[in-house]
């Protein structure tokens, strides 16, 4: 079974989320990266279809960020 994202890597994440916002950084590079966390959160849990659901919206949303 697949682990769900470290403490150490949504810690990273959200240092991320705080630098971005100081420096008004690309946003679809945090949503890229936040439609990865949920995805491994989703398949550390696949029996949970609100997790699946969450991270298939994050990950569409981040891929229309990104021009896809």
């Amino acid at each position: 079974m697949p682990r769900g994202p470290s403490a150490k890597e949504i810690s990273s994440f959200l240092k991320e989320v705080r630098d971005n916002q100081k420096s008004g950084g690309d946003p679809a590079v945090l949503a890229s990266r936040k439609a990865e966390l949920l995805e491994g959160i989703a398949a550390a849990h696949p029996g949970d279809r609100e997790a699946a659901r969450v991270a298939k919206a994050a990950r569409a949303k981040a891929d229309r960020s990104n021009g896809r």
